[in-house]
């Protein structure tokens, strides 16, 4: 077992954590963040997505043990108070959501490809997200979406 310090959405967190604890585990379980969501286990939905060190990574495969010091960024630290991001009020008004289930996943894949180019084309929108894996909407309107938060966010 091993005591992991880290900064969750800007605010010092600590937790006990053992080896095969993931991240994802760690975050809804030790430290209540909900948000990034348990799906296939294996890396390959994206639906745990979060942003460590500001690099969108599965947080279902990143052992929590190996993160101690690092900064974390989830969904539920982009609203600030009521007004929420860019990318998540494209997606609200956009209706880029249908069952959730993906969202937040793919809002932070968002958020991390806005942050390293806040002008993408539609093709550097669908390569960030190609990671993250929605049944429901289909990714027109996701990509959609996100050009839309771009495109606020230049305003």
């Amino acid at each position: 077992m091993k005591i992991v310090n880290l900064k969750v959405n800007g605010v010092g967190k600590a937790f006990i954590a053992k080896p095969e604890t993931t991240l994802l585990l760690a975050l809804r379980e030790q430290l209540g963040l909900t948000g990034a969501k348990r799906g296939c286990a294996q890396g390959a939905c994206g639906s745990c997505t979060v942003l460590l060190d500001g690099e969108p990574v599965v947080s279902c495969l990143v052992p929590a043990v190996t993160v101690d010091g690092s900064d974390v960024a989830t969904v539920e630290g982009l609203a600030d108070g009521d007004k929420l991001s860019h990318v998540q009020q494209a997606f609200l008004d956009g209706f880029a959501t249908q069952c959730g289930f993906c969202t937040p996943g793919m809002i932070m894949s968002a958020e991390a490809l806005l942050d390293r180019n806040p002008n993408p084309t539609r093709d550097e929108v669908a390569e960030a997200i190609s990671g993250n894996v929605c049944r429901c909407t289909g990714y027109e309107p996701i990509i959609s979406a996100v050009l839309d938060a771009a495109e606020r966010a230049r305003l």
